[in-house]
Order: C-alpha cells, then sequence, then structure tokens
C-alpha cells in the first residue's frame, strides 16, 4: 500500500509541474507509467490521470480568487454591474471575463462531449502524443521569433474580445483531439499569435483550465462510477493533494518567469522529450 500510495506521491507532482507549463502532462505521465505503473486497472488508471488535475485546478483558484470570485458587498465591490438590486453585488470585470472564458470553453465542451472515448482510442498513443509534442515545440520556437518584430495589441484580459477568445477556445480543442499538445501550450500559442501579450495569455489559460479541466474530470468520475474501494481513494487523494501542493509554486514561477523571458526554452524541451517518446516508443518500452 506504501509504495502505491508513494507512485501516486509522484504522479501528482508531475501532473502539477507539467499540466501549468506548456510541456504536455500527457507525454510525461505517459513516460513515467512506462516506469513507474500504478497497480489498479487500466480504467482506475485512465481516471486517475484526468481526475488529479482537479488538485491543480484547485491551485488556480486558490491563486487567484480574488479575479475568479464576482461576488461582494454592495459597499465593497469595486467595480459593480448595476447601481441598484443584486446587480450591485456583482463585479462587472470578473463576469465579463467568466463570459469569455465560457465562450472559449464551447469548441472543446462540445467536441469532448460527443467524442471524449472516440478520440482516446484513436489518438492516445505514444506516437501520436511524440508527434505533437516536436509540433508545438517547434511553433513555440518559431512564434516567439516572429513576436521579436511585433507589439501585442491586447495586454490584459479585459481587452480580449469574443471572436477572440472563441479563436484561442479552438486552439484549445487541439489539446482536446491531440494528447501531447497540452491544452496551456495550445491556448498559450493561439493567443500568441492572435496578439495577445505573454502574461495575459498565460493568465487566460489558468482561468480557462477551471471549467474545462473540472469538467473533464468529473465526466471520467462518472463513467468511472464512484465505487472506489479503500485504496483506490487513498491514491486519488494523494495524487490531488501532491498535484495542489506542486500547482502553487509552478503557476507562480510561470508567471514570474514570463515576465522577464520567453517560451523558447519550452519549445526546445518539447522536441527533446518528443523524440524520447519515439525511441522509447521504438525500442519496445511504451
Amino acid at each position: 500500500m506504501f509504495w502505491e500510495l508513494l507512485k501516486a506521491l509522484f504522479l501528482g507532482i508531475v501532473e502539477g509541474v507539467t499540466e501549468w507549463l506548456p510541456i504536455s502532462s500527457t507525454g510525461h505521465l505517459i513516460l513515467v507509467d512506462a516506469f513507474l505503473k500504478l497497480d489498479a486497472s487500466d480504467a482506475f488508471k485512465e481516471m486517475f490521470d484526468v481526475v488529479i488535475q482537479l488538485g491543480a485546478i484547485l491551485a488556480v483558484v486558490v491563486i487567484y480568487w480574488k479575479n475568479l470570485w464576482p461576488f461582494h458587498k454592495k459597499e465593497t465591490n469595486p467595480n459593480p454591474l448595476t447601481k441598484t438590486g443584486f446587480g450591485a453585488c456583482v463585479q462587472k470585470n470578473i463576469l465579463q471575463m467568466w463570459c469569455k472564458v465560457l465562450v472559449a470553453c464551447v469548441p472543446a465542451a462540445v467536441v469532448g462531449l460527443l467524442f471524449d472515448d472516440v478520440f482516446h482510442a484513436l489518438f492516445y498513443n505514444p506516437i501520436t502524443v511524440a508527434i505533437m509534442l516536436i509540433l508545438f515545440g517547434v511553433a513555440f520556437i518559431v512564434i516567439e521569433r516572429w513576436q521579436k518584430t511585433k507589439q501585442p495589441r491586447i495586454h490584459s484580459i479585459g481587452g480580449l474580445d469574443y471572436k477572440t477568445v472563441l479563436l484561442i477556445g479552438v486552439f484549445q480543442l487541439i489539446a482536446a483531439v491531440f494528447p501531447g499538445t497540452s491544452r496551456s501550450g495550445a491556448t498559450i500559442v493561439g493567443a500568441l499569435l492572435l496578439g495577445v501579450s505573454r502574461t495575459a495569455a498565460a493568465e487566460f489559460t489558468f482561468y480557462l483550465a477551471v471549467p474545462v479541466m473540472a469538467g473533464a474530470s468529473l465526466l471520467k468520475l462518472f463513467k468511472f462510477g464512484f465505487h472506489f474501494t479503500g485504496m483506490e481513494f487513498a491514491v486519488l487523494l494523494v495524487g490531488m493533494v501532491s498535484a495542489f501542493v506542486v500547482s502553487i509554486f509552478i503557476i507562480r514561477f510561470l508567471m514570474d518567469y514570463i515576465r522577464k523571458h520567453d517560451f523558447t526554452v519550452f519549445g526546445w524541451y518539447r522536441i527533446v522529450l518528443g523524440i524520447l517518446v519515439l525511441i522509447f516508443a521504438a525500442v519496445g518500452v511504451i
């Protein structure tokens, strides 16, 4: 039992690090699974890899609570929706932000609900993961070089219009279909191409993760069912808690990092990781 909990702890750490950095949590979990397999059914492991994201989501909620919670007392509301009534308790800019997040969620939500099992069967394999790691690694390098000659036109989430957030949602859809893309990687690449600054792109990606990852986790939970053994529940809990703690540090690190650096280093890392996945797949390790 202790060994399984230790595995869950390590997998949670991997999730917490790789979920927010644009380097693909799926690619890393596939590699780790080749050497550190949970002693559980395939159905549980598939559910575990997704549901431990709830811990990572909670880190976003804790760090950005003031930017996410729209309800306040009338007397303390800095930007009320209306001057009187219930609207006076709603912070207008946060409500607008959530409307943008929901619009960006539409493409992935529709396709995910309809075709989740189909795409998992078709694309959840090492070769697809490796190809997407390399493709988006190259994309990061190319876009960052192109960005050096451009100035972003959008510097905050408030500056995002609905057309832009819908297009960011389409980029997120790529990650929903093809594992190895990285959800954060896809949305950041899309946002940069659309003229959004790095900090605004990363911050919007964090907010967008809350409903998307919560929805994906709940969908997997309902498909698996809630009939856990005591051991399975303990393993899932340890994975979620470790993902939460590590995510707190990684989110803060990433926001500080991109204020001073670009995403090029992550592009090269993705390419190297993709090549490693291809090598391991070729020799039959994964």
